[in-house]
């Protein structure tokens, strides 16, 4: 990437401190092989380094091509592909999605108990379009992430193998699965993490009548112009993809998965629109500008800057933080201050939040990776490493105050 900080209102010298920083206390303490981070402000990258190694077995530095799992930061790729739909007029975000998976109508909400005592209702509504971008549909995310008490609920979810690892599955087979395993909550009165998005990568497909990859690339990751960004590390690019690591409840890090065996070398069993692309920190910056621009990069208009600014907006049951339901998820990130729109998560109260970030939306992946936008600043920020859980350490808030305070004008 060019770097370029001139006319960019960010101080050179505090943006140094940036790599100084994750080299004193990660990288040269083992805590993460290695790290690459950019900044953008004002239509430049103002900001790019690399540091440490890709790959540690094979002693492999991280270069500027390095493919990373992005996981969750698939997230808002797919999110913005429905919302393309949703511009076209084909739903609206309160229809029920039994419009397109008329089993969705006879869901079940848990109560009380597990196995055969489990106690259940009927849902009071639907499930909509909204409740799945705003993850409050009352789907779980079966006991998937790591770090994550196993529910009742979740039992099910294992029990008929939606969404586990390696099982070949159509969109139309993942979605019948999810009408017959009960609710967390009512749709609409909580907030869970949950498999809610892979949901709306089977809707993209259903509704456009495109395989969901490839409405993917040629709606989005074409245009964009994410040439590394794809669901599976094609032969010729595995040199240069990541291992990842683990951190363990002693504090090392063991290898997770080996970069030359990883099952992302080989065709997915199921496009996952909640975490299933590998890309480059370059790559993802493309994604960042075209959100900083409200939607256009170079010609080619992605999403309306109307329709962006609504999915940024907070969706969350009464108007309310995250931390103000109770989901196991929060109980490792807090998210005080902290609302959920269409796809990102989004400040609302900065002095809650007690971070320098007032207008920032944003998301990570199970890997650690994370980015934000904020299109008040006109700035963006995209950081990549390669360990799980995600909450090991709070790359995002560090980074935001190292960014921030870099911000003279």
């Amino acid at each position: 990437m060019e770097v370029d900080i001139a006319g960019t209102g960010l101080d050179a010298g505090r943006m140094q401190r940036i790599a100084a920083h994750l080299d004193e206390h990660y990288v040269s303490k083992g805590k993460i092989a290695g790290a690459e981070v950019a900044v953008g402000r004002r239509g430049k990258v103002a900001y790019h380094a690399s540091l440490g190694l890709r790959d540690r077995e094979r002693n492999v530095p991280v270069g500027d091509d390095t493919i990373f799992r992005i996981y969750s930061m698939t997230k808002p790729l797919t999110s913005i592909a429905l919302m393309q739909l949703f511009e076209r007029g084909l739903f609206q975000l309160d229809d029920p999605v039994s419009r397109f998976y008329p089993s969705w109508k006879r869901h079940q909400v848990w109560i009380s108990g597990e196995g055969d005592s489990m106690v259940t209702e009927p849902a009071h509504r639907g499930i909509t379009f909204r409740d799945l971008l705003s993850h409050t549909s009352g789907l779980t995310y079966g006991g998937l992430l790591m770090g994550m008490e196993v529910h009742p609920i979740d039992r099910i979810y294992q029990a008929n193998k939606i969404r586990s690892v390696g099982v070949n599955a159509s969109m139309d087979d993942f979605m019948e699965k999810l009408s017959t395993v009960p609710l967390r909550f009512q749709p609409g009165t909580a907030y869970q993490y949950s498999l809610a998005t892979d949901a709306c990568g089977a809707l993209v497909e259903k509704i456009s009548g495109q395989p969901f990859a490839e409405y993917l690339q040629e709606h989005i990751i074409g245009p964009v112009g994410m040439v590394d960004t794809s669901f599976q590390v094609p032969a010729d690019k595995a040199h240069r993809f990541a291992a990842n690591y683990q951190r363990n409840a002693d504090k090392t890090t063991t290898l997770l998965d080996d970069p030359a065996t990883s099952s992302y070398l080989r065709e997915p069993a199921f496009v996952s629109g909640g975490g299933g692309l590998v890309g480059t920190v370059a790559d993802y910056t493309r994604f960042c500008e075209m959100l900083v621009r409200g939607g256009e990069i170079d010609g080619h208009r992605i999403i309306g800057p109307r329709t962006l600014h609504l999915m940024r907006e907070n969706h969350l049951p009464g108007g309310k933080d995250l931390a103000a339901h109770d989901v196991e998820l929060l109980t490792l990130y807090g998210y005080a201050g902290v609302g959920f729109g269409l796809g990102f998560a989004s400040t609302i109260d900065q002095t809650t939040t007690g971070t320098l970030a007032k207008h920032d939306y944003y998301w990570g992946g199970a890997a650690s990776t994370v980015f934000w936008i904020d299109p008040v600043e006109q700035m963006w920020v995209v950081f990549a490493t390669q360990l799980m859980p995600s909450s090991s350490f709070d790359f995002r808030g560090q980074l935001r105050s190292l960014v921030y305070s870099a911000i003279v004008d």
